[in-house]
Order: structure tokens, then sequence, then C-alpha cells
């Protein structure tokens, strides 16, 4: 059902059994899929797709062109997975020609009232990004992370999987997977241990985890001899390995 105060462009393709509210604004270029519900005054600008059973709630802004004084114009895109809900207020910018052209936010995301997603990030699946929270330009965040309200999160950051990040933290370096952080500037507090056993991870994987944290973050040591030592010393399962490769792979620097 599309209320007749809603303003459609004729180029924009919607499902038939897609819902919109009163006084939204769909411009051309625009997909959405089956079972999204979009609330009243809502704006959709240009080149963006909107998977299937999304919820988008009133006032948000979803897609206008990115905050960066180098954009000129360019096509560039979001996108949006499926089953995410975007709640009041929000603001998703399109992607730049020079950061890849392609804002993504995930399957299962959940961004609530006035978050703000910058040009050119990507959310992995089922993140939380609660009131307030802000990621600047060029973020990556992992699968299952949740950023609480009023953090910043400076551009460029990398934000591992199932982290979690405390209310009105600012980030300015990459935080690995499956911890905790917070604070501005934002150090790490530990394991994510609630969320890894609320998402099903075992005894023993937390376990080589935490013996992987404390080599790395509590004895001393510099990252090269942290990262020898916890791949000769700790089993080397799937999650030890991610939490390796993302600190050695980083380019500004890891929280601590």
């Amino acid at each position: 059902m599309i209320h007749p105060t809603a303003i459609i462009d004729s180029h924009a393709e919607i499902d038939s059994n897609v819902k919109i509210g009163p006084y939204t604004i769909i411009n051309a270029n625009v997909s959405i899929g089956a079972g999204t519900v979009i609330g009243p005054h809502v704006t959709i600008d240009p080149y963006v797709e909107i998977a299937p059973n999304c919820q988008i709630f009133q006032y948000a802004s979803i897609g206008a062109a990115p905050q960066a004084v180098k954009f000129k114009g360019e096509k560039t895109y979001l996108k949006i997975g499926r089953n995410t809900v975007i709640r009041e207020f929000a603001t998703l910018n399109r992607g730049t020609a020079f950061g890849g052209g392609v804002t993504e936010v995930g399957e299962d995301n959940f961004l609530m009232a006035y978050t703000h997603v910058a040009h050119d990030c990507k959310t992995g699946k089922g993140v939380i990004m609660a009131n307030n929270a802000t990621l600047a330009g060029h973020i990556t965040i992992g699968n299952h992370v949740i950023i609480g309200g009023l953090v910043a999160i400076h551009q460029f950051v990398r934000i591992g999987a199932h982290a979690y990040i405390g209310g009105k933290s600012a980030v300015v370096k990459d935080i690995p997977p499956y911890v905790i952080a917070a604070g501005d500037r934002a150090i790490l507090y530990g394991l994510n241990k609630v969320g890894l056993q609320r998402h099903g991870f075992s005894a023993n994987t937390v376990s080589q985890l935490k013996k992987a944290y404390r080599i790395i973050f509590r004895i001393g040591l510099t990252v090269n001899e942290a990262v020898e030592r916890v791949l000769a010393e700790v089993e080397n399962i799937p999650e030890v390995l991610d939490f390796v490769n993302f600190i050695k792979s980083t380019e500004r620097g890891i929280t601590r």
C-alpha cells in the first residue's frame, strides 16, 4: 500500500508488497524489495537498493549525497541488506567515487534513532548501532558488532566481528574482533564474553581467545613478538587466527 500523499518517481522499482507512508519521497533509480515498510516523511534519494523485509521509520534520510568536499556528483550507491531496521532521523549516505562508490549496510542491522552511516562504510550482518552512534567515512564494521549510544568512530577505522563498544566512546584506532572497548579515547576491557556466549561460541574457543588476548595485550610484547607467541602457544582455531590476522593487517593501529 502506498499512501496517496507519497511522491514516487516513475523510474523507481518498488515491489507490489511494499508499504509507503504519507509524505515520503522516493526518487528515481531506487529499488525496494518485497515486504519492506517505509514510514511517513522518509526521503530516499537516487541510486539506493533496499532489500526485502526492511523497516524504515519516519524522517529517515536514505541515500543522500556524501558529506565529502571532494564529491563532485558522481553516480554512487547505497545498498541496504534484508531485514534491516532503520529508526527515526537516521542518515545513511551514498559512497564516493574515490572511496569505492558504495556504502553497504548488511543484513539484519538495527540502526537506532539519529544514527549516521557516512560514505563508503560497510557494516556486516547483525550490527546494532544505538541512538546517536556515528560512523565517519570508509569504516568497516564486522558481523554482530554492537555500538553503544553517542559513540563516534573515526574515518578508516575497522571494528572486528563480535566486538562491543560502550556508550559515549571515541574510537580512533582499529578494535579487534571479540573484545569490549569503551572510553574517550577508547581502550580495551577484555573479551566480549557475554556476546560470545550468546552467539554460541564454545567454552574452548573463549578460553583460547582469552589466552591470545593476554599474550598480545597484557605482557608487554611488541605486536610481532606477541603474534609469534600466540601462533606457537595457542590453539590455532579459526577465531584465534581471525584475531591475529586482524591485528597484523591494521593500518591505523590497534586500540589497546
